[in-house]
């Protein structure tokens, strides 16, 4: 038997165990961490991997990065659950599980205390971590230099705006800095917002057949049974809605600072389940896919502004050694979907199969950040490292090297834009 015969062989016996099994092999087994999904707090880098080679001098850095940690956007899931567990507990099903749940739902609603949305002491030291980790790669570019900062209008923007740029004064005090917010910068880190095309998407769009498609069959049934009580009465739609509001609240625990372990609400394979849903809904709304175009093209405007800023600084036409940017996961999503980075973008017809390649938690975890940092040699030639949550990768698809020529890397990333805008 030859080797190939043996490997194919040996994979139709494990595939066919599998599926003896009843393995899905479209199933994933991350961590209760890995789950949070969008939520996840920011995972520092395990080690400084910004070193750079010392014929490289770095010249500027462009920075695109979401808010920090935050409270729950809202208290439309904690309501809708305590909802249900009340109505149980007056008809006296609720189980163990669900007074948990309820207790859960209840110290959310009082640690929050009206802050809904607002970014929280971990979002904040999120952000001055990573204002504090740049500055020591890159100190030259933040002594007596000029940095340019714009956020989004929304509080939690301005505020992981305020805690980065403040760490950098902090550190050093020659800096000059400049600081904007407002609707002004809509185009920039909030693209959505006046798109009537996106907004037509999110309503009406071909994405929510889909995702109600996949989740109608990838929620786990009984989660609502479990917690309310078998004799409670819950329609198979209303158990889903009950689930994924619960995996709402438990998973955004970790972003409020508030410890909770998930295993005491679901099964790693329940919790998987419900992360793949919330995952697939993000794909589908604010990245790159076969259902449309939109979302990713949404990241149009960031990233020409992003190559012409990088040009700026290569030609000597800026005074500004570094740019900030602060937005939402909605405006860093489809910009690393336009560029095409590695585990950024996934294409397929097969959308079960999205939660194996495209995972919101290496995307857009809180403060998730992309800096572009441009480095010039001794001999005048300029590079481009791109640094997706302060890890340098692989800018082009299909190559392993991280500092790209500056010309090379213009050209790609004007190919990356739609054909209108390229030059």
């Amino acid at each position: 038997m030859t080797r190939i015969h043996y490997i194919f062989t040996a994979f139709l016996i494990l595939f066919g165990i599998a599926a003896a099994a009843g393995a899905d092999p479209t199933a994933t087994g991350y961590s209760f961490a890995k789950c949070a999904g969008s939520a996840m707090p920011y995972p520092v880098p395990a080690e400084n991997l910004r070193a750079y080679p010392d014929t490289l001098t770095p010249v500027f850095i462009n920075h695109i990065g979401r808010h920090g940690a935050r409270y729950l956007s809202s208290s439309k899931y904690t309501k809708a659950l305590l909802r249900e567990l009340d109505r149980a507990d007056s008809l006296r099903t609720i189980t163990r599980e669900g007074k948990m749940l309820r207790s859960l739902c209840r110290l959310v609603e009082s640690k929050t205390a009206g802050r809904w949305g607002a970014l929280d002491s971990l979002g904040m030291a999120e952000q001055r971590g990573i204002a504090s980790r740049t500055l020591a790669a890159f100190p030259a570019l933040f002594d007596g230099t000029k940095v340019g900062a714009i956020s989004s209008y929304v509080p939690r923007c301005i505020a992981s705006m305020d805690e980065f740029t403040h760490q950098l004064a902090r550190l050093n005090n020659k800096l000059e800095m400049y600081m904007s917010t407002g609707r002004q910068n809509n185009a920039l880190v909030r693209p959505w917002a006046n798109n009537a095309e996106y907004q037509t998407f999110k309503a009406d769009g071909e994405w929510h057949k889909v995702y109600d498609t996949y989740s109608d069959q990838t929620i786990p049934a009984g989660i609502g049974a479990r917690m309310l009580g078998k004799g409670y009465g819950l329609d198979p739609g209303a158990d889903r809605d009950f689930a994924m509001n619960a995996y709402k609240v438990v998973s955004g625990c970790g972003a409020m600072g508030i410890l909770t372990d998930p295993a005491q609400y679901f099964t790693k394979e329940e919790y998987n389940a419900l992360w793949s849903v919330n995952n697939l809904e993000h794909y589908l709304t604010h990245s790159a896919s076969t259902v449309s175009p939109v979302p990713m093209e949404l990241g149009t405007d960031l990233l020409l502004n992003l190559v012409e800023t990088t040009e700026e600084a290569v030609k000597g036409e800026t005074d500004y050694s570094v740019r900030l940017r602060f937005g939402h996961a909605e405006t860093v999503m489809p910009l690393l979907a336009l560029m095409r980075l590695k585990g950024c973008y996934y294409m397929t017809n097969y959308f079960d199969t999205v939660g194996l390649h495209w995972h919101d938690f290496y995307v857009v975890p809180m403060a998730s950040n992309l800096q572009l940092v441009l480095f010039r040699s001794a001999t005048g030639k300029y590079y481009l490292r791109a640094d997706l949550n302060e890890t340098p990768v692989p800018l082009i698809p299909g190559r392993d090297i991280i500092y790209t020529p500056w010309p090379e890397a213009r050209e790609y990333l004007y190919r990356c834009l739609p054909l209108y805008l390229r030059p």
